[in-house]
């Protein structure tokens, strides 16, 4: 018998900048379905990343740090005769822009001391001049696809 089809949901975007990405990072940062939180943070995020790195639009700093921590490959595990291996694979689109902002978000999560507004604009402004600990967790994920390479005729 086959499975349902997952059935997605139309996100609507953010209502400061019509961004479906801002949205989709502010679901991302909801904790226990408390909505409201979450864009009171990332409003505050906004208005931080506006003032720190002293531009006019902070949602084009949002979408640089977003590229920046973008990965193109990963790595898999797949149990080929009794042993496991990495295999790399190329992310797929919707998994890239989840990845990047998980790593965002957690990145300024492990930070200590601050709100989380403040820490969250940091890391952001971090990531969009390709600093900080996104950008180096994409890199990690990038060197072991490398490394792995000789494993890739596994990827089917």
């Amino acid at each position: 018998m086959r499975r349902k089809l997952n059935i997605k949901r139309e996100l609507k975007p953010d209502i400061d900048y019509q961004s479906l990405k801002l949205a989709k990072f502010t679901n991302y940062i909801m904790d226990s379905g408390k909505k409201t939180i979450a864009r009171k943070i990332v409003a505050e995020c906004m208005k931080a990343i506006k003032e720190k790195a002293k531009v006019e639009n902070p949602h084009e700093v949002f979408e640089a740090a977003l590229r920046n921590t973008t990965p193109a490959m990963e790595v898999r595990s797949r149990r080929v005769g009794g042993a496991n291996y990495q295999v790399p694979r190329e992310v797929r689109p919707e998994r890239k822009s989840a990845l990047s902002m998980k790593w965002i978000i957690d990145a300024a999560r492990s930070k200590k001391g601050a709100p989380i507004h403040i820490k969250l604009a940091d890391e952001i402004i971090a990531a969009s001049k390709n600093e900080g600990e996104a950008v180096k967790k994409r890199e990690n994920v990038h060197k072991m696809a490398e490394a792995n390479k000789a494993f890739a005729h596994f990827a089917w």
